[in-house]
Protein backbone atom coordinates (compact mmCIF):
# COMPACT_ATOMS: atom_id res chain seq x y z
CA UNK A 1 0.00 0.00 0.00
CA UNK A 2 1.25 3.32 -0.39
CA UNK A 3 1.19 6.43 1.94
CA UNK A 4 -1.98 7.91 0.72
CA UNK A 5 -3.83 4.40 0.36
CA UNK A 6 -3.51 4.14 4.40
CA UNK A 7 -6.66 4.89 6.55
CA UNK A 8 -5.29 7.52 9.64
CA UNK A 9 -8.32 6.18 11.24
CA UNK A 10 -7.83 2.47 11.00
CA UNK A 11 -6.31 0.70 14.56
CA UNK A 12 -4.71 -1.29 12.20
CA UNK A 13 -2.23 1.11 10.91
CA UNK A 14 0.61 3.11 12.20
CA UNK A 15 1.04 6.55 10.45
CA UNK A 16 3.39 8.96 12.16
CA UNK A 17 4.66 6.02 14.41
CA UNK A 18 8.56 4.77 14.44
CA UNK A 19 9.68 2.01 15.30
CA UNK A 20 12.76 0.06 15.96
CA UNK A 21 13.26 -3.68 14.61
CA UNK A 22 16.95 -5.28 16.27
CA UNK A 23 18.15 -7.54 14.15
CA UNK A 24 15.52 -6.31 10.96
CA UNK A 25 18.43 -7.52 7.83
CA UNK A 26 16.82 -10.54 7.09
CA UNK A 27 14.56 -13.32 8.75
CA UNK A 28 11.92 -12.32 11.08
CA UNK A 29 13.20 -9.44 11.41
CA UNK A 30 13.04 -7.78 8.06
CA UNK A 31 9.63 -9.38 7.63
CA UNK A 32 8.66 -7.27 10.66
CA UNK A 33 9.85 -4.25 9.82
CA UNK A 34 8.67 -4.26 6.33
CA UNK A 35 4.93 -4.95 7.81
CA UNK A 36 5.38 -1.77 10.13
CA UNK A 37 6.27 0.20 7.14
CA UNK A 38 3.21 -0.87 4.89
CA UNK A 39 1.64 -0.16 8.23
CA UNK A 40 2.38 3.76 7.77
CA UNK A 41 5.76 3.65 10.48
CA UNK A 42 9.20 4.73 9.67
CA UNK A 43 11.73 1.86 10.54
CA UNK A 44 15.43 2.37 11.96
CA UNK A 45 17.01 -0.80 10.34
CA UNK A 46 19.57 -2.87 12.52
CA UNK A 47 22.14 -5.58 11.49
CA UNK A 48 25.07 -6.80 13.57
CA UNK A 49 27.22 -7.71 10.51
CA UNK A 50 25.84 -7.47 6.69
CA UNK A 51 25.69 -3.96 5.61
CA UNK A 52 24.58 -4.93 2.43
CA UNK A 53 21.91 -7.07 3.88
CA UNK A 54 20.76 -3.99 5.93
CA UNK A 55 21.00 -1.83 2.68
CA UNK A 56 18.02 -3.88 1.06
CA UNK A 57 15.86 -3.83 3.88
CA UNK A 58 15.83 -0.15 4.19
CA UNK A 59 15.51 0.38 0.20
CA UNK A 60 12.34 -1.77 0.74
CA UNK A 61 11.11 0.24 3.30
CA UNK A 62 12.10 3.66 0.99
CA UNK A 63 9.83 2.03 -1.41
CA UNK A 64 6.56 1.45 0.42
CA UNK A 65 6.89 5.67 1.21
CA UNK A 66 8.53 5.47 4.50
CA UNK A 67 11.72 7.25 5.96
CA UNK A 68 14.42 4.80 7.29
CA UNK A 69 17.71 4.54 9.00
CA UNK A 70 20.38 2.49 9.60
CA UNK A 71 22.68 1.16 12.62
CA UNK A 72 25.20 -1.54 12.93
CA UNK A 73 25.90 -2.95 15.83
CA UNK A 74 26.77 -6.21 17.80
CA UNK A 75 24.96 -6.90 20.34
CA UNK A 76 27.58 -9.50 21.78
CA UNK A 77 29.48 -6.07 22.81
CA UNK A 78 27.32 -4.83 26.04
CA UNK A 79 28.61 -1.08 25.03
CA UNK A 80 26.65 -1.37 21.53
CA UNK A 81 23.62 -1.56 23.56
CA UNK A 82 23.63 1.79 24.61
CA UNK A 83 25.09 2.61 21.36
CA UNK A 84 22.32 1.55 19.99
CA UNK A 85 19.60 3.13 21.82
CA UNK A 86 21.55 6.56 21.91
CA UNK A 87 21.32 6.48 18.17
CA UNK A 88 17.96 5.29 17.30
CA UNK A 89 16.53 8.27 19.72
CA UNK A 90 19.18 10.92 17.79
CA UNK A 91 16.94 9.92 14.69
CA UNK A 92 13.54 9.99 16.35
CA UNK A 93 11.38 9.55 19.54
CA UNK A 94 10.61 6.05 19.00
CA UNK A 95 7.21 4.97 19.38
CA UNK A 96 7.67 1.02 18.91
CA UNK A 97 10.35 -1.01 19.69
CA UNK A 98 11.04 -4.34 18.76
CA UNK A 99 13.93 -7.12 20.30
CA UNK A 100 14.13 -8.99 17.65
CA UNK A 101 17.93 -9.79 17.41
CA UNK A 102 19.31 -13.24 18.26
CA UNK A 103 22.52 -15.19 18.14
CA UNK A 104 22.44 -18.05 15.47
CA UNK A 105 24.03 -20.85 17.06
CA UNK A 106 21.86 -23.19 14.35
CA UNK A 107 24.20 -22.47 10.89
CA UNK A 108 27.57 -21.81 9.88
CA UNK A 109 30.68 -22.07 12.18
CA UNK A 110 28.80 -21.32 15.11
CA UNK A 111 27.11 -24.90 15.11
CA UNK A 112 30.42 -26.54 16.00
CA UNK A 113 30.78 -24.39 19.39
CA UNK A 114 30.50 -26.28 22.64
CA UNK A 115 27.36 -25.94 24.73
CA UNK A 116 29.16 -23.82 27.09
CA UNK A 117 29.98 -21.17 24.09
CA UNK A 118 26.61 -21.05 21.96
CA UNK A 119 24.93 -20.35 25.61
CA UNK A 120 27.45 -17.32 26.47
CA UNK A 121 26.87 -15.95 23.27
CA UNK A 122 22.85 -16.18 23.54
CA UNK A 123 23.15 -15.04 26.86
CA UNK A 124 25.05 -11.93 25.56
CA UNK A 125 23.03 -10.78 22.63
CA UNK A 126 19.28 -12.41 22.99
CA UNK A 127 18.73 -12.01 27.08
CA UNK A 128 21.03 -9.02 28.05
CA UNK A 129 20.06 -6.75 24.88
CA UNK A 130 16.56 -7.80 25.26
CA UNK A 131 16.66 -6.48 29.14
CA UNK A 132 19.32 -3.47 29.06
CA UNK A 133 17.55 -2.22 25.83
CA UNK A 134 13.81 -2.44 27.10
CA UNK A 135 14.79 -1.09 30.10
CA UNK A 136 16.48 2.17 28.60
CA UNK A 137 13.49 2.08 25.82
CA UNK A 138 11.00 1.52 28.78
CA UNK A 139 12.10 4.35 31.29
CA UNK A 140 12.25 6.70 27.77
CA UNK A 141 8.96 5.91 26.81
CA UNK A 142 7.20 5.94 30.25
CA UNK A 143 8.56 9.41 31.05
CA UNK A 144 7.37 10.35 27.57
CA UNK A 145 3.70 8.55 28.47
CA UNK A 146 3.45 5.75 26.13
CA UNK A 147 4.85 3.31 23.89
CA UNK A 148 5.14 -0.06 22.55
CA UNK A 149 7.80 -2.72 23.22
CA UNK A 150 7.63 -5.97 21.77
CA UNK A 151 9.83 -9.05 22.80
CA UNK A 152 10.63 -12.27 20.81
CA UNK A 153 10.73 -15.46 22.71
CA UNK A 154 9.76 -19.16 21.67
CA UNK A 155 6.50 -21.34 22.15
CA UNK A 156 8.25 -24.46 23.34
CA UNK A 157 10.22 -22.57 25.73
CA UNK A 158 7.09 -23.62 29.11
CA UNK A 159 7.31 -26.94 28.00
CA UNK A 160 10.80 -27.89 26.87
CA UNK A 161 11.46 -29.80 24.12
CA UNK A 162 14.51 -32.63 23.91
CA UNK A 163 18.20 -31.96 23.19
CA UNK A 164 21.17 -29.75 23.08
CA UNK A 165 19.10 -27.01 21.21
CA UNK A 166 16.02 -27.46 23.23
CA UNK A 167 18.03 -26.99 26.30
CA UNK A 168 19.43 -23.75 25.23
CA UNK A 169 16.93 -22.20 23.52
CA UNK A 170 14.29 -22.88 26.19
CA UNK A 171 17.00 -21.18 28.67
CA UNK A 172 17.03 -18.26 26.79
CA UNK A 173 14.08 -17.85 25.56
CA UNK A 174 12.50 -18.60 28.61
CA UNK A 175 14.05 -15.91 30.66
CA UNK A 176 13.33 -13.52 28.14
CA UNK A 177 9.50 -14.36 28.26
CA UNK A 178 9.80 -13.72 32.53
CA UNK A 179 11.27 -10.60 31.88
CA UNK A 180 8.94 -9.42 29.82
CA UNK A 181 5.75 -10.36 32.21
CA UNK A 182 7.76 -8.61 34.91
CA UNK A 183 8.61 -5.21 32.48
CA UNK A 184 5.09 -5.27 31.74
CA UNK A 185 4.20 -4.59 35.15
CA UNK A 186 6.69 -2.33 35.99
CA UNK A 187 5.84 -0.20 32.51
CA UNK A 188 1.87 -0.08 32.93
CA UNK A 189 -0.16 1.77 32.66
CA UNK A 190 2.21 4.09 29.92
CA UNK A 191 4.16 1.15 28.23
CA UNK A 192 2.87 -2.14 26.78
CA UNK A 193 5.06 -4.72 26.90
CA UNK A 194 4.13 -8.40 24.82
CA UNK A 195 6.09 -11.24 23.65
CA UNK A 196 5.84 -13.28 20.38
CA UNK A 197 6.57 -17.23 21.26
CA UNK A 198 7.17 -17.84 17.54
CA UNK A 199 6.69 -21.71 16.42
CA UNK A 200 8.27 -23.73 13.71
CA UNK A 201 9.22 -20.76 11.10
CA UNK A 202 10.80 -20.68 7.93
CA UNK A 203 14.57 -19.22 8.25
CA UNK A 204 17.52 -19.86 7.16
CA UNK A 205 18.36 -22.95 9.13
CA UNK A 206 14.91 -24.71 8.12
CA UNK A 207 16.10 -24.46 4.26
CA UNK A 208 18.76 -26.74 5.05
CA UNK A 209 16.80 -29.07 7.78
CA UNK A 210 16.98 -32.72 7.10
CA UNK A 211 14.09 -34.40 6.73
CA UNK A 212 13.31 -35.68 9.69
CA UNK A 213 12.63 -31.78 11.50
CA UNK A 214 10.63 -31.02 7.80
CA UNK A 215 8.30 -33.92 9.16
CA UNK A 216 8.58 -32.49 12.47
CA UNK A 217 7.40 -29.20 12.18
CA UNK A 218 4.80 -30.30 10.07
CA UNK A 219 3.38 -32.88 12.53
CA UNK A 220 3.45 -30.26 15.79
CA UNK A 221 1.50 -28.11 13.93
CA UNK A 222 -2.68 -28.13 14.27
CA UNK A 223 -2.14 -26.49 10.56
CA UNK A 224 0.01 -28.76 9.08
CA UNK A 225 2.71 -26.53 8.32
CA UNK A 226 5.62 -24.09 8.59
CA UNK A 227 5.47 -21.12 9.54
CA UNK A 228 6.46 -18.30 7.99
CA UNK A 229 8.10 -14.91 9.11
CA UNK A 230 4.90 -13.32 7.52
CA UNK A 231 2.71 -15.00 9.86
CA UNK A 232 4.81 -13.34 12.94
CA UNK A 233 5.14 -9.72 11.22
CA UNK A 234 0.97 -9.97 10.98
CA UNK A 235 0.75 -10.03 14.96
CA UNK A 236 3.93 -7.79 15.32
CA UNK A 237 1.41 -5.46 13.42
CA UNK A 238 -1.50 -5.88 15.17
CA UNK A 239 0.27 -6.22 18.88
CA UNK A 240 1.76 -2.73 17.95
CA UNK A 241 -1.13 -0.97 16.35
CA UNK A 242 -4.41 0.60 18.75
CA UNK A 243 -5.86 -2.85 17.51
CA UNK A 244 -4.04 -4.48 20.05
CA UNK A 245 -4.24 -1.88 22.99
CA UNK A 246 -5.86 -4.11 25.08
CA UNK A 247 -3.09 -6.65 24.94
CA UNK A 248 -0.41 -6.31 27.68
CA UNK A 249 2.56 -8.50 29.41
CA UNK A 250 1.05 -11.32 27.43
CA UNK A 251 3.06 -14.40 25.76
CA UNK A 252 1.44 -14.49 21.95
CA UNK A 253 2.31 -18.05 19.88
CA UNK A 254 2.52 -17.71 16.29
CA UNK A 255 2.51 -21.32 15.98
CA UNK A 256 -1.11 -22.54 14.40
CA UNK A 257 -1.76 -24.28 17.43
CA UNK A 258 1.08 -26.64 18.45
CA UNK A 259 0.22 -30.07 19.21
CA UNK A 260 2.60 -32.89 20.77
CA UNK A 261 4.06 -34.79 18.04
CA UNK A 262 4.36 -38.73 19.39
CA UNK A 263 7.74 -39.19 17.02
CA UNK A 264 9.38 -36.26 17.82
CA UNK A 265 12.21 -37.83 19.40
CA UNK A 266 15.33 -38.22 16.81
CA UNK A 267 16.76 -41.84 16.81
Amino acid sequence: MTHQELDPESPYDLLGKTAVVTGSSKGIGRAIALELARAGADVLVHARRSREEAEQTANEIRSLGRETQIVMADLVAPENHTRLFDEAWKWREIDLWVNNAGADVLTGTTATWSFDEKLGELWQVDVLGTVRLSRLVGEKMKTRGEGVILNVGWDQAEIGMEGESGQLFATIKGAIMAFTRSLAKSLAPEVRVNCLAPGWIQTEWSESADPYWQQRAQQECMLGRWGTPQDVAHTARFLASRAGSFINGQMVPVNGGFQTNPNSKKT
